[in-house]
């Protein structure tokens, strides 16, 4: 007899999520089953659920969504070495191929053939997941679970805001999702000077403030531009460009100092455009980032957050599962930082 568990399905090509019994999945050679004790939310999660223009072209329901997680090994698949039944884990939700160009090149994140847990295939939002054990992420036991199970946008934030020398800097992150918050904890972390941080939402540019922001800027009542002067400089050496939102890209191209670098992560509309003069008069340099670098970003966020860094700070909500429709509407309605879903039935 198969096996059942409860998941978080995409059933149909519509908004919604319903919370139903599935199958619980096989590992195969080189995979591992994992038991889930945390699932957070993430933006993705929320697109999958509202079941928007990127959704409907990506998504091919049935789908269990989810790619933050958290958990441990309770089988292994043939073939797999150095893990071990019981051990508790993270994973890398890009599952790439190991044969491209740029996967021999030791450039994986890079890899044209990415497979996204959760967008892919069958993901995390579930009692157990099944992962290739190269994917696989040990957790350190001074690392609560409720934090680990969202290492995958820490990784994100990482990956963009390590892309450049930080220390002693002017940042400018515009944007204040939770990978913008975290991005803004970060730069403070490795010592940069002014970190500035814009937004519409006041709830979020709080907790930006509490992660390390020295100033935050709510555009609906603010110029970024002013605070040049306030802060007694000619422009902004490194931007982050988090928002997506092309009015604010457009703004930090105008914020930035000669030669200045930005990372792009947010996902820009694709007729967005902007005064090239601001970029090539200016000798900008602009890195698009996509993922973690697989799998140096994993190791340097972990010793981060052993060495003191608060990642704590921004999981604002933890929620049973059952319960999974408020931390959506949470999300939707941007009163919250991370959101995390329990298995466990050890939150009330």
């Amino acid at each position: 007899m198969t096996r059942q568990m409860r998941a978080l399905v995409k059933p149909e090509a519509a908004p919604g999520l319903v919370l139903r019994e599935v199958a619980v999945p096989s590992p195969g050679p080189g995979e591992v089953l994992v038991k889930l004790e945390k699932t957070a939310i993430c933006g993705t999660d929320l697109h999958i659920y509202q079941w928007d223009a990127w959704a409907a072209r990506t998504i091919k329901p049935p789908l269990v969504l989810g790619h933050e997680f958290v958990g441990r090994i309770v089988e292994i698949g043939l073939g797999v070495k150095g893990y071990a039944e019981g051990q508790r884990v993270s994973a890398e939700g890009h599952i790439v191929c190991g044969v491209c160009r740029n996967c021999r090149a030791g450039k994986p994140h890079l890899c044209p053939h990415t497979v996204g847990i959760g967008v892919n295939r069958d993901g995390g939002f579930a009692e157990y997941v099944v992962v290739p054990a190269t994917n696989l992420w040990p957790i350190p036991d001074e690392i609560p679970s409720e934090v680990a199970a969202f290492f995958d946008p820490f990784g994100n934030a990482a990956h963009c805001a390590l892309q450049f020398d930080l220390v002693g800097e002017d940042v400018l992150i515009t944007g204040a999702g939770p990978i913008g918050i975290i991005a803004a904890g970060i730069a403070k972390h490795v010592g940069a000077r002014h970190i500035v941080i814009s937004d519409l939402n006041d709830y979020r540019l709080n907790l930006a403030k509490e992660m390390g922001a020295t100033r935050t800027i709510n555009v609906r009542n603010e110029n970024l531009l002013d605070i040049l002067e306030e802060l007694d400089i000619d422009g902004f050496d490194i931007g982050m460009e988090m928002s997506g939102n092309p009015r604010a890209f457009n703004d930090m191209l105008k914020a930035m100092y000669n030669g200045g670098k930005i990372a792009l992560l947010g996902l820009l509309p694709s007729d967005t455009a902007i005064d090239w003069d601001n970029v090539i008069f200016k000798g900008l340099e602009m890195h698009g980032i996509y993922g973690r670098r697989m799998y140096e970003t994993w190791y340097k966020m972990t010793q981060m957050v052993l060495t003191g860094f608060p990642l704590h700070k921004v999981l604002t909500h933890q929620i049973p599962i059952d319960d999974f429709e408020t931390g959506f509407e949470l999300m939707a309605n941007g009163q919250c930082g991370k959101v995390v879903c329990d298995w466990t039935g050890e939150v009330a």
